[in-house]
Parts: C-alpha cells; sequence; structure tokens
C-alpha cells in the first residue's frame, strides 16, 4: 500500500486561484477513485458544475455556502460537514470568509470530469 505525503503532492491551479492536490489517481485512472484536497481563497466559487458520478465533498477548513440541485435554497458549509452530491446533479460551493477554505473532494470515478453547461 502507498503511503502519500499530501504536503508533498504538487498544487494543480484551478480558476479564481483555487488550487486542487491529486492525492489518489492519475492520468492514465488507475484507480476506482480519484481523491483531492482543494484550497479556494476567498470569495471563490466553483460555478455551477456537476459530475457523471458520485461526488463527496468534506470540508475541512474555513465556511462557505453551498446549493444543490433539487434541495431548495443554497445552505451554510463549514468545517466539519460533508456535501454529497448525486450523478449529474447541479452543484456549486463558494468560500464566504476572509480566508481559504480547503475540502477532500473523492470522486467515484478513476477520472476527475467536471461539466459545465456552454456559455
Amino acid at each position: 500500500m502507498p503511503i502519500i505525503k499530501n504536503m508533498e503532492v504538487e498544487d494543480i491551479p484551478l480558476h479564481d486561484n483555487a488550487t486542487y492536490r491529486t492525492l489518489v489517481g492519475d492520468r492514465e485512472g488507475s484507480t476506482p477513485v480519484r481523491l483531492g484536497l482543494q484550497t479556494s481563497p476567498p470569495g471563490f466559487n466553483t460555478g455551477v458544475h456537476w459530475h457523471p458520478y458520485m461526488e463527496i465533498v468534506i470540508v475541512l477548513e474555513g465556511k462557505g455556502r453551498a446549493w444543490i440541485e433539487g434541495e431548495g435554497e443554497e445552505k451554510l458549509i463549514q468545517a466539519g460537514m460533508t456535501m454529497v452530491f448525486p450523478p449529474n446533479t447541479k452543484h456549486w460551493f463558494s468560500v464566504s470568509e476572509d480566508k481559504p477554505m480547503k475540502t477532500y473532494g473523492i470522486h467515484a470515478s478513476s477520472k476527475r470530469i467536471v461539466e459545465r453547461a456552454p456559455n
């Protein structure tokens, strides 16, 4: 079993100054799931998106808001909370404090696929 030193994994830039570290998984899709650590700066919003598989997001640090299609209004999220997004369900989350939010994202897929509506 490999042991991953999370702080030694390279940050990959996302939009609006957020970063993502793939801790489990690779470009070849050699694992049945993917796990990433995302750090999102103050004011960040993922934008409405969805995945063709279940995604689980665990808030490790920070506070924000989240919206899940079919769940009504947006909700407060903070450290110690977990969001479960069913396959093909539109959702977003944002950071509402003046410090970054850190989240673990578990993708029930060998590849991380993010789908968005065309502009």
